[in-house]
């Protein structure tokens, strides 16, 4: 029932055509509902398990959440190769490709997810011992990671899912779903920790249900939404290799993007982890407030990279670069508000994390967030740009300034903590930044992604 109450929401909206400025913030801002439950759905393992099972709980959490990272990218990376391509069909009219690619997506997924979940399984210790987990937190740090492992199925059909509603225009119904998954999973969270006491593992398993149950109704109400759209003259196929290529040209720049990234950020939690618990503790918190901000900016690129795409494989390119200056306008209101919310009221906030006695993890927390939020507005450009040349399939110059600003964070956060502590991790950020978000301009500014078609 719930299933078909939602699936026969407004549907599928044509981007290509009406007030551009009315289609983006009508579009984007119920994107960014949804990644702000999603942001919500992470940080409430932080939050239980800081707020009921202390500092170590909430620094293992933290600690595995960096692994997890690299699972996500898998899952980003396939909805992005999808939905580019699905938008671009859908923009152009073709239907029946369209579908095709839907289903040849989660064909694929389905394998790929079950090879991940069988490698993750054998290398937790590895990869766990590989960031310097310390001896007191790899009994915890290991039963939230294997639990997680095992949803990794759920994680991706539900980010697929959503993402193909996206594609077609509709941004309101993946906020339905996080919007009622990650108000679930706060409660249950609470439940399996409080009342049954199950500690790390009452966590993990809160999340592993509920992104299951999410996962179930997306992908349940996308194959509702689907026969209402109805067959062409040839009913599509299954699977297409043609197609999946079209998909992985998107999808495994993205992997790598997103896996590079977790691999940067997972170098980077080994440096924090060898000055201690504290500052992993105040780390962990900050972090999860930092990527928040930093992911509800990705989230309005990527509607700008669903707008991009359908208005490309229709041909209208004056309506791409008139949505990147409003995706700019949309996402600089909400990354300078959440800088002067975190240098002004951001200990406020940590303190949802941790309580008052952890007076050194809270401190470090605080000088985390008043060094990189201030520099929120500069990585808009960068990220509403990437959505952009993302959504036109120009993926090189997406990868390079990607790769460019991570390299140099992980590479100055080694250098400037042997110089100025924990500190000088937190002062790499800005850095890479400049650089990654000078080389995304450039890169559009010379107009090479207007030439490019995945469709053709």
């Amino acid at each position: 029932m719930l299933i078909q109450v939602i699936s026969s929401m407004p549907v599928n909206k044509d981007l290509t055509e009406g007030n551009i400025r009315s289609l983006i913030w009508k579009f984007t801002l119920p994107l960014l509902g949804s990644m702000l439950f999603q942001q919500l759905y992470n940080i409430a393992d932080s939050l239980v398990a800081g707020k009921f099972l202390g500092p170590d709980a909430l620094a293992a959490v933290g600690n595995s959440y960096e692994i997890t990272l690299i699972f996500i990218a898998f899952a980003f990376g396939s909805n992005m190769g999808s939905s580019v391509v699905v938008s671009q069909y859908f923009g152009a009219g073709k239907r029946r490709e369209m579908k095709s690619a839907i289903t040849t997506t989660f064909i694929a997924a389905a394998a790929l997810s079950i090879t991940l979940t069988v490698l993750g399984l054998a290398f937790t210790d590895m990869l766990l011992e590989a960031i310097n987990t310390p001896p007191e937190l790899m009994g915890m740090s290991a039963e939230y990671l294997d639990i997680y492992i095992y949803g990794i199925i759920f994680l991706f059909f539900y980010n697929i899912a959503t993402g193909i509603f996206t594609a077609m225009g509709d941004s309101k119904t993946p906020f339905v779903f996080l919007a009622l998954s990650s108000t679930a999973n706060i409660g249950v969270d609470i439940l399996f920790v409080t009342a049954f006491g199950m500690g790390v593992e009452g966590v993990a398993w809160a999340t592993f249900l509920c992104q299951g149950v999410s996962s179930i109704l997306a992908t349940g109400a996308l194959i509702i939404r689907l026969r209402r759209i109805g067959e062409a003259e040839e009913k599509a196929p299954l699977f297409s290799w043609r197609i999946l290529r079209q998909i992985v040209i998107i999808a495994i720049p993205s992997i790598l993007q997103q896996s590079f990234i977790s691999v940067g950020n997972i170098l980077i939690q080994s440096v924090v982890n060898s000055f201690g618990a504290s500052v992993m503790a105040g780390y962990a918190a900050a972090i999860k407030l930092n990527n928040m901000v930093i992911t509800s900016i990705t989230t309005v690129g990527n509607g700008i990279s669903s707008f991009s795409a359908q208005n490309f494989g229709a041909g209208k390119l004056d309506r791409v670069r008139r949505g990147w200056k409003e995706g700019i306008i949309l996402s600089l209101a909400f990354s300078v508000t959440a800088s002067l919310l975190f240098v002004f009221l951001g200990r406020y906030i940590l303190l949802l994390f941790m309580n008052n006695d952890a007076a050194d993890a809270l401190e470090e927390g605080m000088r985390f967030l008043r060094i990189v939020s201030p520099f929120y507005a500069l990585i808009t450009f960068k990220l509403i740009t990437d959505g952009v040349l993302r959504g036109a399939g120009d993926m090189k110059p997406f990868m390079i300034s990607t790769f460019s600003d991570l390299i140099l964070r992980v590479a100055l956060a080694f250098i400037f903590s042997a110089v100025f502590g924990a500190v000088g991790i937190w002062l790499s950020w800005p850095v890479g930044w400049a650089v990654g978000t000078a080389l995304s301009l450039f890169f559009y500014k010379s107009g090479h992604w207007a030439g490019r078609s995945l469709i053709k």
